[in-house]
Parts: C-alpha cells; structure tokens; sequence
C-alpha cells in the first residue's frame, strides 16, 4: 500500500470514527439519520457538479444499478447501525463489533463458497478476532438477561453489511471507472428515496425535529459521514480492496477511545486491549 492510500484511508478511519461518535452522542433516530443524508446531497452537489465537469465522466445507464444497489445496502446499514446504538450499545462495543465483522466475514465466504485454504496466520488472526470479541462485549452467556443482545445482534448485522458494500463499492470505482465523489452522491441520492418516506411514515415529524434540536450533529453527520467514505473508495481505485478493508479499520482505535473517554463508558482498560486485538487479528487476515 502507498503512502498517500494509506493515509487517506487513516485519515477516513479517523472521519468515520466521529461522525459514529456523534450519532451515538446525539441518540440517533431514522429522523436525524435522514436529515443528515439528504443535507448531504445539497453540500456535495456543487463538487460533484466540478469534478463531472473536470474529469469528463462518460456516464452508463449500468452505472445507476450499481449506485442504486450500493444505496440499498447502505440504507440497510445505517438502519442497522442506528439501531444498534439506540439498543443500548455502546459506541466502544457496537463499532468494534461492527467493524471487525466484516474482514471476518470475507475469510468464512472465502473457505466455504470459494475453495480458498487461508495460512496459519489468517486463521490465527481469525480466531484473535472472535477472542477479542468475547473481551470486548463481557459474558456471553449474560446477553440473554439484559439489553446488550440486542446491540450485539445490531452490530454483527451491521457487519454484514459492511462487507457487502465494500466488495460492491470496490467493484463500482475500480472496475467500472465510476468517480468516488460522484459514485458516493448517488448511491447518497438513492439512500434518500428510500429514507425519506420511510421516515415519515415510521416517525412523522422526526427529521425537522432533529433539524431544530440536533442541527449542529445533522450537519457535522452530513459532511463527515460522505467524506470518510469518499476518502476510501478513492484509496480503492488504486489500491487492492483486502489492502484497504483491513487498514480502515484502525478506526476500532480510535472509536473505543472516543467511547472510553468522551462518552465516559467505562472499562477503558478492557475495550482498548480488545480494540487492539481485533485490529492485529485483522493484520492477520490480511497477511495470511
């Protein structure tokens, strides 16, 4: 991985991080979730408008389907996502989880599905994951007596998710040459159908209350939340996906930090040691 990949993609871990703190901070809700993404789509125009107009994009009626099946699937994620925190989840446990899914995920569908045979490394880094898990959400056998299962379940979903879209996505920027602000904006545009009349038959009136009580975290979530992923699927034109999927996720770092310290959510000691687990295990995914 270059240099300029590889802090594109820190930098987007770090973005992702925060605007995640935020929603969790804020309480969340399809209302703000919905607010924030369609405000998104009025900032970005203007640049997505300059980059068409700068790099000459030759638009294919193909690429509609893929930003339409990316903005379903992300649609799918942030409901998830969203849901997860308002469980009860806390941001240093519902973000690991969520994130480490993903990586994982690729290896089970690579030995089931595929045939492939990973090294030792992989599997050990496999194997750290799930250990690294267990430390991070406590008693497993505890989930069914409290809150916490359902976070838990919300947040391993969500994961699913993420390695959905990220095998999608790639494919999208790399393959069919799609510009990534301009690929982001759409599937954002196709997100937004979907959200809008959603949301305003599941919870009327949620998206102007969340402009009017929550307008600093619907803009912040507007802007970071497009800009993280812009960041990545431009390290994706140029740089292999399992490069990039793993390394994105030192964001786990940063998250558990930001949970810890900022959201005052405890046990600092034992979510950063499983933070730093997951994050080596997805080292050893990537090396095996």
């Amino acid at each position: 991985m270059t240099a300029l990949a590889l802090g594109l993609v820190v930098f987007s871990a770090l973005v992702h991080a925060s605007w995640n703190f935020l929603l969790k901070k804020s309480g969340g809700g399809t209302g703000l979730i919905t607010a924030a993404s369609a405000l998104s789509l009025a900032v970005y125009l203007p640049l997505v408008g300059t980059v068409i107009a700068i790099q000459g994009y030759a638009f294919k009626p193909i690429h509609l389907a893929l930003m339409l099946g990316s903005g379903m699937i992300h649609t799918a994620y942030f409901l998830l996502l969203d849901r997860a925190y308002r469980s009860g989840g806390d941001l240093s446990i519902v973000y690991p989880l969520a994130r480490a899914t993903g990586p994982l995920l690729t290896i089970v569908v690579a030995v089931l599905l595929l045939g492939e045979r990973p090294g030792p490394t992989a599997i050990a880094g496999a194997l750290l994951i799930g250990a690294s898990a267990l430390v991070l959400t406590g008693n497993p056998f505890a989930w069914h007596k409290s809150d916490a299962r359902h976070a838990v379940g919300f947040a391993l979903l969500t994961g699913c998710m993420i390695a959905t879209y990220t095998i999608w996505d790639k494919s999208s920027v790399a393959a069919w040459l799609i510009p990534p602000l301009v690929y982001d904006w759409g599937c954002n545009a196709f997100r937004v159908m979907v959200l809008v009349p959603f949301t305003q038959r599941r919870a009327p009136g949620a998206m102007a209350a969340a402009w009017q009580e929550r307008r600093k975290t619907v803009v912040a979530i507007a802007l970071l939340s497009p800009l993280s992923y812009i960041l990545v699927l431009t390290a994706m034109v140029f740089t292999p996906v399992s490069l990039v999927a793993p390394a994105r996720e030192v964001s786990i770092l940063f998250a558990a930090l930001m949970g810890a310290h900022l959201l005052k959510e405890g046990d600092l000691t034992r979510r950063v040691v499983a933070a730093v687990g997951m994050v080596l295990g997805i080292g050893g995914l990537t090396l095996g």
